[in-house]
């Protein structure tokens, strides 16, 4: 057969072609010159960033696809075009697409198309790659009624391909009800309740890529930022918007958005849950406006000859309605003397002076004036105020009369109150207090969108302090309301978008399972009754017979037979995760070490050595496996501080594998499971 009627080699053919067109474009943005069209050394450096830019966005990943998909449309919209649907977009010399972007909205029926509904398409053809070769493909003819519905080989080994080191973009298996979501406009806020396995996180970073696709401009402007639970889980997920070609979105977790103090000091775990109850926002906002006294005494102005006097009555009409204006606090004090100096320029006007603005702004800033504003509205540092609120039971007491019990305040005071914001043991809670605290002072700057994910662990304050970030902007939030571990794990979504000021937003649920085999998240879902009622179980449409194995041995033998499974699941292709309660991290890392096998820590990439991850249950969640080894799911529940907290850890550990899961254990299984 020839090249021309070998259709696996036409399309090799296109792809060499495609990548030398990539090379080309790379090579276009790297030979420009920009000394011929900037006027200045700034805008040199701020073009030749963008170029930069430019370049590494060009860059042809050898191991990465071009394309994944074909489309072949009839007559009706594209008149019988073909095109071939990838990561980015490419062109030849002529400017003639060879790769179309998947954000595109000519490739939308790549996702959307079906037999039912195809959408002008006659055909969609997928290939499979090995090592970035082109080495299958797979046809399906949406208009022809003799063809059977069938399931694409190519799309299910793409889903259950081994995942070594971080996350892979899911671009090129991405289901109809993903993709609305990812869709979906930048106006609005969108929610997505998603059990295990069923590509939330994905879908977030994919929605976060097609936004930047739609509203580059604006978002450019506005920024984007992605917000995880932790460092190990953003680490596992920086690498899926570079590899579509999104260079410039930032990731941080809650607590780096916050990081006006060092944080060195702990919880108890009723304390947080007060710290982070949404009644602290009202103890805080009466705590800072306490500040501002109302004048009693006339204000004097001296301008040259002239004395100026305006009457206590007008100075407390003015602070009065700055108040009653309920401003932020800094934007109201930096009007109080333009408000004062008015006052002042009235009284000139009235006497036959004509002031202009400089006058006024001079007023602004006479000394009588500065003393007055010093004095009756004093400037607020937020982390001294909220240590005075953790320190002085008084004080404490005046704010949260009526709005925190006696025992909640006696929780927040702090058994020795520190001398100082630098030598204070703050807490991450106290942290988000101070956060608040500055918004109350000075607005906090808001993105054009938000991210934010295994967002059911946040308490509502979080929630606040995410929701600042993007009050003129929209949001994506992702999570499991099943997965919630922490004391204040939110119960409902509407009362999660409430806290975070997206009341209107819609709530889609995710509950097919593409990751995790039936017979795991099956065993895992006998936990959902005692511990999520009323949520939905995840049906996964993962066939995998024998890929959930239960084994019980002496206390004894226990971490000798962890060690064994490890080395047992070391066999298969992909990545390991021995998952263990908190507690039980250092005896196993010593067994392992004993039995000479290399261990990574989360976060970790995989190496030519390792390709096993020691997991503690407290940071399992968002991360996967291909093959999970969990230690006695006993100790999991056992080292929470209550019975549904840990049933709730247990499920996210047994729910990590994506190809196998062997639970080993000792001690009874928990009888929810049984």
């Amino acid at each position: 057969m020839s090249a021309s009627d070998d259709p696996l080699a036409r399309e090799r053919t296109h792809l060499a072609h495609s990548r030398a067109a990539l090379r080309a474009m790379r090579e276009d943005v790297e030979a420009l010159d920009i000394k011929d069209v900037t006027a200045n050394w700034v805008n040199a450096v701020v073009l030749g960033a963008q170029i930069e830019e430019r370049i590494k966005a060009l860059a042809d990943l050898s191991h990465t696809p071009l394309f994944f998909g074909r489309l072949d449309y009839l007559h009706t919209t594209q008149e019988g075009q073909r095109f071939y649907i990838g990561r980015r977009h490419v062109h030849d010399a002529d400017g003639d697409p060879m790769v179309i972007d998947w954000r595109a909205p000519v490739s939308q029926p790549f996702y959307r198309a079906s037999r039912k509904d195809p959408q002008d398409v006659g055909l969609r053809r997928r290939f499979g790659y090995t090592g970035g070769e082109l080495t299958a493909y797979e046809d399906e003819h949406l208009s022809d009624p003799a063809e059977l519905e069938r399931t694409s080989k190519l799309l299910q080994a793409e889903i259950e391909r081994p995942r070594v080191g971080p996350m892979r973009d899911i671009v090129a298996t991405i289901q109809p009800e993903q993709d609305e979501i990812v869709r979906s406009g930048l106006a609005g806020t969108v929610c997505v309740q998603g059990g295990p396995g069923t590509g939330k996180t994905a879908v977030g970073l994919h929605r976060v890529a097609y936004l930047l696709y739609a509203h580059r401009e604006r978002l450019a402007r506005t920024g984007t930022l992605v917000i995880g639970p932790n460092r190990s889980f953003l680490h596992y997920i920086e690498q899926v918007l570079p590899a579509l070609g999104e260079l410039e979105v930032r990731q941080a977790t809650v607590d780096d958005l916050v990081a006006h103090v060092e944080v060195r000091g702990t919880d108890e775990a009723t304390t947080a849950v007060v710290k982070g109850d949404a009644r602290m926002a009202e103890v805080l906002r009466r705590a800072v406006r306490s500040h501002v006294t109302l004048p009693t005494e006339p204000l004097m102005v001296v301008r040259g000859s002239r004395r100026w006097r305006v009457p206590a009555h007008e100075l407390e009409g003015i602070v009065a309605e700055l108040l009653d204006r309920d401003i932020r606090y800094g934007a109201a004090r930096d009007a109080l003397p333009q408000r004062i100096a008015h006052a002042v320029l009235v009284r000139m006007e009235q006497a036959g002076e004509a002031p202009d603005d400089r006058v006024q702004d001079a007023v602004a800033r006479n000394t009588a004036v500065k003393a007055f504003v010093k004095a009756v509205w004093p400037p607020v540092d937020p982390a001294k105020l909220v240590l005075r609120l953790l320190s002085d039971a008084g004080f404490l007491a005046e704010h949260a009369a009526g709005v925190l019990t006696e025992d909640e305040q006696k929780l927040l005071l702090w058994a020795k109150p520190a001398r100082s914001v630098k030598s204070a043991k703050w807490s991450a809670a106290d942290a988000v207090l101070i956060d608040e605290a500055q918004d109350l002072v000075e607005r906090t700057h808001s993105l054009g969108h938000v991210v934010l994910d295994e967002a059911q662990d946040l308490s509502p304050m979080q929630y606040r302090a995410v929701g600042r970030r993007c009050t003129t902007g929209s949001a994506t939030i992702l999570g499991d309301l099943a997965q919630g571990t922490t004391p204040w794990a939110t119960e409902s979504w509407a009362q999660a978008l409430g806290h975070l000021g997206k009341p209107d937003a819609v709530v889609e649920e995710l509950t097919a399972g593409f990751r995790v085999p039936r017979e795991v998240i099956a065993y895992a879902s006998r936990l959902l009754p005692h511990m999520s009622p009323g949520l939905a179980a995840v049906e996964s449409v993962r066939e995998n017979p024998g890929s959930l194995e239960i084994r019980h041995f002496a206390p004894e033998e226990l971490d000798a037979e962890v060690v064994a499974a490890c080395v047992e699941s070391l066999g298969h292709e992909g990545s390991i995760g021995l998952i263990a309660a908190d507690a039980r991290v250092a005896p196993l890392a010593e067994a392992l070490t004993a039995a000479g096998l290399a261990y990574l820590s989360p976060g970790e990439e995989t190496t030519a050595t390792s390709r096993l991850t020691l997991v503690p249950a407290s940071l399992a969640k968002g991360l996967e496996y291909d093959y999970v080894v969990l230690d006695d799911p006993a100790a999991v529940v056992d080292g929470e501080p209550d019975e549904r907290t840990g049933l709730r850890r247990l499920y996210v550990a047994l729910t990590r594998a994506v190809s196998g899961l062997t639970v080993v254990h000792s001690s009874p299984l928990p009888e929810q499971l049984t």
